[in-house]
C-alpha cells in the first residue's frame, strides 16, 4: 500500500506525545504518592523523584505505542524510517561509527558536561535542583537499565530521529528539520530542568540527528545512543 501523506498536526502530535505523556505519568504517579501518605507534601516530593526511572519505563512504552498507531494507520514500514541500508553499508560498520561517536560522548557527558551543567543550574538556577536527574535515575539500578538501556535508545531513536526527521523533511527544509527534532528531543527530557533540555537538545540531539543525516540511516545514531547510555549507567550505577 502507498504511504498517505501525515498531515503536521499528527506529525506533531505524534513527536510531542513523550513529553505530554511523561508530564501526565509523573502526575499520575504523585498522586498515588499523595494517597497512600495521605497528602504528605514532603513525601510525595521525596518519592516521585525516586520513581523516575518506573515512570520513565511506561512513558516510553506509551510513547511507543502512539508511534505503532501513527505507522500502521499511515502505512509508514520501519525501513522507510532508517532501518533499511544503503548500498555499501553493513551493519557492523554502522553500529562502529555509532559506538565510535557515542561511548566518547558519554564520557564527556559525565565529566565535563554534567558539571557544567550543574554548575550553570546552581548559578544560573532552574527549576530542578542540581545533579538530581542522575540522583533520581541511580535511585533503581534494575529499572534504570531498562529505562535508560533496553527502551530508550531504540524507542527515542525511531521516534525523534526515524519518524521525526523522514516525516518532517517532506515539509521542512533540511536545517529546519534538523533543529526541530533536536527540539522535540530536548522536551522530552524536561524532567531534567530547562538547561537539561537545552544540553540534550543542542548535544546528544545534534550528534544523533547528525549521524542519521549523515549515515542515512538509524542504526548508527540508535548505536551511538545506546553506548552513550550504557556509559552513564555504568557510571551512575558503579560510581555514584
Amino acid at each position: 500500500m502507498k504511504e498517505q501523506k501525515l498531515t503536521l498536526k499528527k506529525i506533531w502530535s505524534t513527536l510531542l506525545a513523550p513529553s505530554v505523556l511523561f508530564l501526565i505519568v509523573t502526575i499520575a504517579v504523585s498522586v498515588y504518592y499523595g494517597i497512600i501518605t495521605r497528602g504528605d507534601a514532603a513525601a510525595i516530593a521525596e518519592k516521585t523523584p525516586q520513581a523516575l526511572p518506573y515512570i520513565l519505563i511506561i512513558t516510553l512504552a506509551l510513547a511507543f505505542f502512539v508511534l505503532m498507531r501513527t505507522m500502521r494507520s499511515n502505512n509508514i514500514t520501519f525501513r522507510e524510517i532508517g532501518w533499511q541500508l544503503a548500498k555499501g553499508q553493513t551493519w557492523v560498520k554502522e553500529a562502529l561509527i555509532g559506538i565510535l561517536v557515542g561511548a566518547p560522548l558519554g564520557f564527556l557527558y559525565i565529566y565535563m558536561l554534567s558539571p557544567l551543567l550543574t554548575f550553570v543550574q546552581r548559578i544560573v538556577g532552574d527549576y530542578v535542583p542540581p545533579e538530581e536527574i542522575l540522583t533520581s535515575l541511580g535511585s533503581s539500578a534494575l529499572p534504570f537499565f531498562i529505562a535508560n538501556v533496553l527502551l530508550a535508545p531504540i524507542i527515542e531513536e525511531n521516534i525523534f530521529r526515524g519518524f521525526a526527521i523522514s516525516q518532517l523533511s517532506k515539509r521542512f527544509s533540511a536545517p529546519v528539520t534538523f533543529m526541530l527534532s533536536c527540539l522535540v528531543f530536548g522536551l522530552f527530557h524536561w524532567g531534567g530542568g530547562f538547561w537539561y533540555i537545552v544540553l540534550v537538545g543542542v548535544v546528544a540531539g545534534s550528534t544523533f540527528a547528525g549521524l542519521f543525516l549523515w549515515r542515512r540511516n538509524i542504526v548508527s545514531a540508535f548505536t551511538a545512543h545506546l553506548a552513550l547510555n550504557i556509559v552513564e549507567f555504568l557510571f551512575v550505577w558503579l560510581v555514584l
